[in-house]
């Protein structure tokens, strides 16, 4: 109850990085996090991880030596996350730095990507700085999972975001079938890096 109300709270107060009105549900957790391969994952990168729901998810999933760092902006949620997960290494920061952090810590690219952001609510200059920092952090067969709710592709941004950009920066995107277990109920989407 107290992740639902804080939920509320930051959807008014902080509605341009915060897209939902309720924590994610441990199966659209298991869905993304299955769907990103965290058990196989050396290196894994959260973006936006709000609560800590995914967070949870890929703590218990990884690799015990897969290095995991989750970018948060919003400082009320990198309290909450650090709360809930202290095991977790949360930073204060946006997802466009993601690899500023991993090669401080000795990685040149993450090999797997788990996205909680509010996509839609993002202007296009925001998802291009952020979808091009992803593919640029990702390493050669690296893959981008996130979710998008099933109202998303009826808005423009993410419209925008579902039926251009994500596929034009990757080529095939992966379309799972719709997690009726969240509120809202939404879809999963993978895309994976050339590997070329």
């Amino acid at each position: 109850m107290l992740s639902t109300l804080r939920f509320l709270k930051e959807a008014v107060v902080a509605n341009r990085s915060t897209g939902a009105i309720a924590p994610s549900s441990r199966l659209l957790a298991d869905a993304v996090t299955d769907m990103a391969g965290v058990p196989q994952g050396r290196v894994i990168v959260e973006y936006g991880p709000g609560t800590g729901v995914f967070t949870e998810a890929i703590l218990r999933k990884k690799p015990a030596d897969a290095h995991f760092i989750a970018l948060e902006v919003n400082p009320g949620f990198v309290q909450a996350t650090r709360a809930r997960c202290p095991e977790a290494t949360v930073i204060h920061d946006g997802a466009q730095n993601a690899i500023k952090y991993l090669r401080e810590a000795g990685h040149e690219h993450c090999d797997t990507i788990v996205s909680g952001l509010p996509w839609t609510n993002f202007d296009e200059a925001l998802q291009d700085e952020i979808l091009n920092a992803t593919y640029d952090a990702l390493a050669p067969g690296g893959r981008f999972v996130t979710f998008a709710y099933l109202f998303s592709p009826l808005v423009p941004g993410g419209r925008r975001f579902l039926k251009h950009k994500l596929p034009a920066k990757f080529g095939k995107v992966t379309e799972t079938r719709i997690v009726w277990a969240n509120f809202p109920p939404c879809t999963v989407y993978a895309a994976d890096k050339d590997s070329r």
